[in-house]
């Protein structure tokens, strides 16, 4: 265990990862303002704009940019701001990180370079050049399902020990990963389960919270289900969790946001939730198990 100690992070709870709704000619701007406001009036956390589940892979810069402003104005302080910024160019994520910065973002969120493959020495230099370029909290993010490239521990308490890189969303789906990274990260260090069905056990493990995908439909449950959590009521954590555990399997039915952009479609809180291509809109076999899905839980 490193010494150091990090101040006490405000990334704690159940941030959602939002979705971003689209019109054919771009942001649904209202749409998107509308939908931080129910996750605000629900109890949320905090808000990640331009993550994995915001489709920021088929953004253009502008769009990133005018999504990340957008939620800041709408959010107006009440709860932080962690923006998606990673990308797996080192220039263009400090591109992204710096625009985030400037907007009054509270933090960033990095996704590890995916496609490149780059080895632990490179990731290491990777975050430590961003880092140094923008005076910014950083959260660093490891979801090798997607990326290919694993963050490993070692690599992570390296990376702790530089002054603005203050969390990890481990979603690995492995607690002995994400037990390691505790042990080996300086207190204050935040960790984030990137899965929402490891959230509570992230917590009892000594994790921090969760950047959820189910926030987007549940958003009520599941900042109470990480207040339990946090509070060490695993009676009442538990209760929610296996409440919640079906919403979570459904949100994974197909490619993540497809089942989740479609669920909040279907329970009215935007127009559109059709994915941008190359995804596709739901197999009509999987739009059933969904829509029974949110049916039982009282969503639609």
């Amino acid at each position: 265990m490193q010494e150091k100690v990090k101040p006490m992070t405000v990334f704690r709870g159940a941030f959602v990862a939002i979705v971003t709704p689209f019109t054919e000619e771009g942001i649904d701007e209202q749409g998107l303002r509308d939908l931080i406001e129910f996750q605000i009036e629900a109890g949320t956390h905090g808000i990640v704009p331009c993550g994995t589940t915001g489709e920021s892979a088929t953004m253009s810069h502008e769009e990133h940019h005018r999504v990340v402003e957008i939620t800041i104005d709408q959010v107006k302080g009440r709860v932080p701001v962690l923006a998606g910024t990673g990308s797996n160019s080192t220039a263009e994520a400090i591109a992204l990180t710096r625009h985030a910065k400037e907007a009054g973002a509270d933090g960033v969120l990095m996704v590890t370079p995916y496609y490149n493959k780059p080895s632990q020495e490179g990731l290491y230099q990777h975050y430590k050049s961003i880092a140094e370029a923008v005076d910014i909290p950083i959260v660093l993010y490891n979801v090798p399902g997607r990326t290919s490239c694993n963050l490993l521990p070692a690599t992570v308490a390296r990376l702790a020990a530089i002054d603005n890189i203050v969390g990890i969303k481990e979603a690995t789906g492995n607690l002995n990963q994400v037990s390691e990274v505790i042990r080996l990260c300086p207190d204050g260090f935040a960790v984030l389960s990137g899965d929402d069905f490891t959230s509570m056990a992230t917590v009892a493990i000594g994790g921090t919270g969760v950047i959820s995908v189910t926030s987007n439909i549940a958003p009520a449950d599941m900042a109470a289900m990480m207040d339990a959590a946090l509070a060490g009521d695993f009676g009442r954590a538990r209760e929610l969790h296996y409440r919640l555990f079906p919403l979570m399997q459904a949100m994974f039915l197909e490619t993540n946001p497809v089942p989740v952009k479609t669920a909040v479609a279907l329970m009215g809180k935007i127009a559109n939730g059709r994915p941008r291509l190359p995804l596709c809109p739901m197999s009509e076999a999987n739009l059933a198990k969904l829509q029974a899905a949110l049916r039982d839980y009282g969503l639609i």
